[in-house]
């Protein structure tokens, strides 16, 4: 290749100069995703860390590193037996509904994805509505049809109200899924003698996996953070959920905030590990939602 051709077709037909194609990708996207990650990591370092200073050192600098690092904060934390509780409070809560709303989601997507009968749309609709519902505008009414059914101050008065809400999530994630399954494996599993119950269990269930881990791992993560229906339905504090017990534990030692970090980090990081861990799942499983 010439020097002639190179500089030809460094040229647009009307003269002016092509410009260098990047390789990289534009860098000011690179910047601005930068500034997104250090937003939203920022404040969950700086609890971390905090954990490791003393309140001398967040008096004295609030914004500056432990100098020497402390770790007797968390030892305290992780040997005090209300730390214990809650968190077990938090497994079963997290795990219970997590459980209840993907048994649930899935049987209820499986009908409204494969059968065609009066009001599917609507009762689609339905459910595509409970996403626009926080649980804060229901908190009143929910309260009170809680407490007469008797589940006020248990666990299972946060468990059943949070499958309920988690069960729009799920029905909108899983029900593309399932519908993109073709009706030929239906019509040959029923050929060999296979009934509807065992067409769902044997096939629907295994090819809709990564929509079940999906809606699953939303479900306990969003339970796991969940502070306005416990804070209403629990009033003894051998129940209280890891939010609730990251307010009490900082009500008791308003004084040490190095203590309430170390305490409040130790609350999050369960969370965070399940989301690190799960999170190609989550992505996968929403990609699959989305072409279905």
């Amino acid at each position: 290749m010439t020097a002639t051709s190179v500089a030809i077709r460094a040229v647009k037909p009307d003269g002016t100069p092509k410009r260098k194609r990047q390789p990289w990708g534009n860098p000011w996207t690179y910047l601005l995703a930068t500034i997104l990650v250090a937003v939203c990591i920022g404040p969950v370092l700086y609890i971390i860390i905090g954990g490791f200073r003393t309140n001398a050192q967040i008096t004295e600098d609030p914004s500056g590193m432990p100098d020497p690092w402390v770790i007797s904060n968390y030892i305290e934390v992780l040997g005090s037996g209300d730390f214990w509780v809650a968190m077990g409070n938090s497994t079963i809560s997290a795990v219970g509904t997590t459980i209840g709303a993907v048994l649930l989601g899935v049987m209820a997507s499986y009908v409204l994805a494969r059968y065609d009968f009066v009001g599917r749309g609507a009762m689609y609709m339905l459910f595509a509505a409970g996403l626009m519902f926080p649980v804060t505008v229901a908190i009143t009414p929910l309260y009170i049809l809680v407490r007469n059914l008797g589940l006020v101050n248990s666990l299972g008065g946060i468990i059943l109200p949070q499958i309920a809400f988690a069960l729009p999530t799920t029905i909108i994630i899983l029900v593309p899924f399932l519908r993109a399954i073709p009706k030929e494996l239906e019509e040959a599993a029923s050929i060999d003698g296979t009934g509807r119950l065992g067409f769902f269990w044997r096939m629907v269930v295994p090819l809709s996996l990564p929509g079940v881990i999906t809606v699953g791992i939303l479900a306990f993560v969003t339970t796991w953070n969940a502070y306005m229906l416990p804070l209403f339905i629990l009033n003894d504090t051998s129940l209280f959920t890891l939010p609730l017990g990251v307010q009490n534990f900082a009500s008791q030692y308003s004084t040490d905030t190095a203590r309430v970090l170390a305490y409040t980090s130790l609350s999050m990081i369960p969370a965070l590990i399940f989301f690190s861990l799960f999170e190609k799942r989550i992505v996968g499983g929403l990609t699959g939602a989305v072409k279905g």
